[in-house]
């Protein structure tokens, strides 16, 4: 076996694991996205009084459901919550 052959097989043996670990992460993935978008459709049956104690509107939940679906509705409400949460700080500092 010369050298070159050895790096050869050594390179393809290699790639097996980081492939499999691709296709567990990817399935990792389309589970988590699945199981936040459920979350977040039950988020659509509270009423606008609950929706406002969590922080957020209905609107913001037609914000998030136009988002592909790999893409995490619920990082997309924790951030419009949190830019709410930190307009609203200013506001109160500017008045007080």
């Amino acid at each position: 076996m010369t050298t070159l052959d050895h790096c050869t097989e050594t390179t393809h043996s290699a790639a097996r694991p980081v492939n499999a670990m691709r296709i567990v992460n990817y399935t990792a993935d389309l589970f988590r996205a699945w199981k936040n978008r459920r979350a977040f459709y039950r988020l659509g049956e509270l009423t606008d009084t609950e929706l406002a104690d969590v922080g957020l509107t209905r609107g913001d939940l037609c914000v998030a459901v136009d988002l592909p679906f790999a893409t995490d509705p619920t990082a997309r409400l924790r951030s419009i919550r949190q830019m709410r949460s930190e307009n609203v700080e200013a506001m109160a500092r500017r008045v007080a």
